[in-house]
């Protein structure tokens, strides 16, 4: 057991790949973030295959699509998730002591999942505010700003003495409002909340205007098969959503900047609890988001199901200097299926056959492997967003290309979207019906065909 590394999980809420400083915030500062960047290394093309939480959730934690796996939407598929093949379980065997500390959000049930030998969550979305916990299978009050509890949670797991390596799940509530979500998945916002002492960080900072924020009249020109759902969205419901978290707003991006702080703070907690025990070197830490989140690219916010890459792309930092070299920079194709099979080699063990990931332990050698060219995205249109009936959508994304396929909107395709990400990275300039363009569709389309039969497992 002794040269079994810890592994410690940060996954945060809706965190977009640039909303951290070495993401590329222009003012957000994340100095303990940044140092598992600058220690060890920085995924350039990371990406999320089912861009919302309950989905990716179960990605993560089972290293397989959603349509394998079942988590198909946000909604309270309870159930579900006591039954996932979840990687926790096969490092149990192999020895380790489990914990999870914060979000599950995979159903409304917050009670403990087979797998963890220490268990803190909340049902459905829980509180920024005085949540009320599930430790163990006790539901027990707390006062006091969610983040600052978490944080003492996970820094009093790693540093209390352990007998065996541990692996540590923890997953903020920041940066997502306030919500209060019904089991069948519809939610009413209540807003975002700050910790107090830091609502005067970046007061009157701007967010750089990006060329694809644009408004519903500009998308649907190259975009047409949002023309219904951009008029659906202007209902009076959606329109109260809009402004409890100032959507598309200067306001929202400093709000979501402000709760990183906090997060900050708890990482800088997590490094100095490890380095007291001398655990660090020892402790694979990897931190990520569970989806993207749009500030208005494409007439979208709040917002982050979609295929475009602000939807899509994951921060994915990681730092274990037995392994990664200090600034290490990757820009291999990498999506978050593969966190399951590292996690399981790092551990000794070996991933199953129903693990649809790759390890990532090869891409840190810093030598050319073989890898992957392509991978799928794939989203169910949910019930809990009505404007959003029809969006259901497979997409393919290369390093190069990407073609979305709205499954209920193109009649033979021609609603289909196609970019050439080399040219037009903002995804402004829609190829799908140009002839020029055919090679290129007719063949991520075969491959868009081939990658939907392998997530089934088929």
């Amino acid at each position: 057991m002794a040269n079994k590394p810890n592994l410690l999980i940060i996954l945060i809420d809706d965190l977009r790949y640039d909303e951290f400083g070495a993401g590329g915030h222009p003012y957000m500062r994340t100095p303990h973030i940044d140092r598992i960047a600058r220690e060890g290394a920085l995924f350039e093309r990371a990406f999320h295959t089912t861009p919302i939480c309950s989905p990716n959730r179960a990605s993560i934690l089972t290293g397989q699509y959603a349509s394998r796996h079942g988590i198909i939407d946000n909604v309270a598929r309870d159930l579900a998730s006591h039954r996932l093949p979840n990687y926790h379980l096969e490092l149990q065997r192999l020895g380790y002591e489990t914990a999870h500390i914060g979000k599950w959000h995979m159903g409304n049930d917050g009670r403990p999942r087979p797998g963890y030998d220490t268990w803190v969550a909340f049902d459905g979305h829980g509180r920024l505010s005085d949540p009320l916990l599930n430790i163990d299978g006790r539901y027990v009050p707390h006062q006091g700003y969610v983040t600052d509890i978490m944080n003492r949670m996970a820094v009093d797991f790693v540093a209390r003495k352990h007998d065996r390596p541990w692996s540590l799940f923890f997953a903020h509530k920041a940066v997502h409002p306030d919500a209060e979500q019904a089991a069948d998945g519809t939610f009413a916002i209540d807003g975002y909340r700050v910790a107090e002492r830091h609502r005067d960080l970046y007061r009157d900072c701007v967010f750089p205007k990006k060329p694809n924020m644009l408004s519903a009249a500009e998308v649907i020109r190259s975009k047409p098969a949002w023309t219904e759902a951009f008029e659906l969205k202007r209902s009076a419901a959606s329109r109260a959503l809009l402004a409890a978290v100032h959507s598309g707003e200067q306001e929202e991006i400093r709000l979501r900047a402000q709760m990183m702080a906090a997060v900050d703070e708890g990482v800088g907690m997590l490094f100095e609890a490890l380095e007291r025990s001398n655990q660090l070197d020892n402790t694979f830490i990897l931190l990520l988001g569970d989806n993207g989140y749009f500030f208005g690219e494409h007439g979208l916010g709040p917002e982050r199901r979609f295929a475009y890459e602000e939807g899509i792309r994951a921060p994915f930092i990681a730092r274990f200097p037995r392994r990664i070299k200090p600034g290490t920079r990757i820009s291999d194709l990498v999506i978050c299926q593969d966190i399951a099979p590292t996690l399981l080699q790092l551990a000794g063990g070996r991933p199953r056959a129903h693990i649809q990931g790759r390890s990532l332990l090869p891409l840190y050698s810093g030598k050319r492997v073989p890898w992957r060219k392509s991978f799928l995205v794939e989203y169910w249109a949910e019930n809990a967003m009505p404007w959003l009936v029809g969006m259901t959508y497979k997409c393919v994304r290369t390093k190069r290309y990407k073609l979305i396929h709205w499954v209920n909107r193109s009649r033979d395709g021609e609603l289909d979207e196609l970019y050439d990400l080399e040219q037009d990275p903002f995804e402004l300039t829609n190829l799908n019906n140009r002839r020029s363009a055919f090679d290129v569709r007719e063949r991520l389309k075969r491959e868009l065909r081939r990658l939907t039969v392998e997530a089934l497992g088929l």
